[in-house]
């Protein structure tokens, strides 16, 4: 269910990181608890980002949520597609709906995050 190659916080947040370039996006458990996304507000690429701050927001019917990024970093890039077709958040959040791609600053943070089978654990404690 949840990429063995990415890393999680306990926000819900996924960062697939290769090298210095990571890929952040929300998980399938905090879309499933947002319910039906319809507007995705990110930050300009060139922005500096910290770890645990906020990169952006997910608003759904339900509640406006904030992104907290997982990863320390430069925003390089954001997924346009988001700006039009903000509910491919819910049908793909592992894969089509990434949110930015981040050059990290810091890549040793990624120790820090959860693998996808402590993430697993957390959110079954979590219900």
């Amino acid at each position: 269910m949840y990429p063995e190659n990415f890393r999680y916080t306990k926000e819900h947040e996924w960062v697939a990181a290769v090298g210095d370039a990571g890929t952040v996006g929300i998980t399938d458990h905090a879309q499933q608890e947002l319910g039906d996304i319809v507007y995705v507000d990110l930050p300009k690429v060139g922005t500096h980002i910290e770890q645990g701050k906020s990169l952006g927001s997910v608003e759904s019917v339900k509640a406006v949520s904030d992104v907290y990024s997982p990863v320390s970093g430069e925003v390089t890039e954001i997924n346009q597609t988001l700006a039009e077709k903000p509910e491919t958040l819910n049908s793909d959040p592992h894969g089509a709906a990434w949110l930015v791609k981040i050059k990290l600053s810091a890549p040793a943070e990624l120790a820090g995050l959860m693998s996808a089978a402590e993430y697993e654990a957390y959110i079954g404690a979590e219900k």
